[in-house]
């Protein structure tokens, strides 16, 4: 397992501990709806430092946000609405998807072939819903 795995499951427990009987108050009380403040204001802190270029509060509030995220996902697995594991297989699965000229040999010549390819995935990922 990478560092990278390594820490992000160790991220994933911290969260489950905070919210299980004998964790936080604070943190076992959050539900999907109370944690959209803190999104917009974590958003929104990382937005000014990029536009500060302040890479050691871009990286702070990368973590702050990712938290968030984790949150509002152990949250819904809790309730039986999705899992972690969803959400990261669907944004890996459409990555895949919308970047065949990465992963499926596909050729583009130019940026604009590039639009349009990309216009064609998610007209036809719409059509599926």
């Amino acid at each position: 397992m990478s560092d990278n795995q390594s820490n992000f499951l160790r991220l994933v427990d911290t969260i489950r501990e905070l919210r299980s009987e004998n964790g936080c108050p604070w943190d076992k009380r959050q539900t999907t709806s109370s944690m959209v403040k803190y999104l917009h204001s974590e958003f929104d802190e990382l937005v000014e430092a990029i536009d500060k270029k302040d890479t050691e509060n871009i990286c702070e509030e990368l973590g702050d946000l990712l938290f968030i995220l984790v949150m509002i996902s152990e949250i819904n697995s809790e309730s039986g609405k999705f899992t972690l594991d969803q959400v990261i297989n669907g944004i890996t699965e459409k990555l895949v998807r919308r970047h065949p000229h990465v992963f499926a040999g596909v050729e583009i010549t130019d940026e604009d072939e590039l639009k349009e390819q990309w216009r064609k995935i998610k007209a036809e990922e719409k059509s599926k819903k």
